[in-house]
């Protein structure tokens, strides 16, 4: 049987505008305000939407609108087409005046913090038409629909995004330098057990277990992982270990700035490789974006294969 395809002379924009406002309102009432027009004509506009593609985009619970997968596949086509179209009109419009682009990025807190932030005045300086709105939740997972580049941190993955690698996490022991120095001489084993680990919570996995690795890697004779402190970042991490205490496995890549000035060391040589890294994923569709290209070009600059990695030298 021939497939039968939608003609965009009869796409329904009003219906498609109706949906995309309940998606992100998660309700009606919330929709129907935003765009001034009353609950039912809203609706009515849905319902037209389902019934023409044949499927239900919302499954319409007692107090919450939750979207199908349907309507999760649907939701950033729409989202993305009404933002090239706008950006389009405002440029025609306003030809001859500079276009003011917002680019809605996500990162990782510890990556954002401590290696990107610094340096996007640099982007901005090159490209004042960009302007950038930065979100930084804690939580894992792929990023979500309203967001046009995203850094994630994970295991590599396939996906219908494209992913460029940043760079493979490179984990190593690091302590202040005060500690070092006081518990010089002391094996590994010695050394992690007389001394608080310090832990980063990673989802789906136990607390301890960049540490087992680690030992169980080296070789060492088991030893309690359970004590120490737990941080959702490592930025928080190696903020502990800069106090003065503790001891922290962290990514040398992410903390290269700290240890070039001895801010932070790392006393052993030991090193782990979980398969962990930073990946930038982008949609396909974006990909013609010229804003999204350029943000996408710089961070793989600044960031990708090819940049100088950390060569950290253990302390003596």
């Amino acid at each position: 049987m021939e497939r039968v395809r939608i003609d965009r002379r009869w796409l329904p924009l009003n219906a498609l505008r109706a949906f995309e406002a309940v998606a992100k309102h998660g309700s009606f009432t919330g929709a129907a305000n935003a765009l001034l027009i009353s609950q039912s004509a809203l609706s009515r506009h849905v319902i037209s939407l389902e019934r023409l593609i044949g499927v239900q985009l919302f499954e319409r619970r007692p107090h919450a609108l939750v979207l199908t997968p349907s309507g999760q596949h649907l939701l950033p086509v729409i989202t993305k087409s009404f933002d090239r179209l706008e950006y389009a009109l405002d440029e025609i419009r306003h030809t001859g005046a500079p276009a003011l682009r917002t680019l809605r990025v996500q990162m990782p807190p510890s990556f954002a913090l401590h290696a990107a932030v610094p340096i996007l005045r640099d982007f901005r300086r090159a490209n004042n038409e960009v302007e950038i709105d930065l979100v930084s939740p804690y939580d894992v997972g792929p990023p979500p629909h309203d967001v046009d580049v995203a850094v994630v941190y994970s295991k590599p993955t396939v996906t219908d995004l494209v992913s460029d690698l940043l760079w493979q996490e490179h984990l190593g022991i690091v302590c202040h330098p005060d500690l070092a120095q006081r518990q010089s001489g002391k094996d590994l084993a010695t050394f992690l057990r007389d001394n608080e680990l310090v832990h980063i919570r990673i989802a789906d996995l136990p607390r301890h277990h960049f540490w087992s690795q680690l030992v169980r890697q080296a070789q060492m004779p088991p030893m309690n992982f359970e004590r120490g402190l737990v941080f959702d970042t490592a930025l928080l991490a190696a903020q502990y270990v800069l106090a003065g205490e503790g001891v922290a496995l962290v990514d040398l890549n992410l903390f290269r700035d700290d240890l070039a000035a001895g801010r932070l060391v790392q006393p052993y040589p030991e090193t782990l490789d979980e398969g962990f890294g930073y990946y930038l994923v982008t949609h396909p569709d974006s990909l013609s974006d010229t804003a999204i290209a350029l943000f996408r070009s710089w961070l793989i600059q600044h960031f990708g294969p090819g940049r100088d990695d950390l060569a950290a030298s253990p302390t003596d």
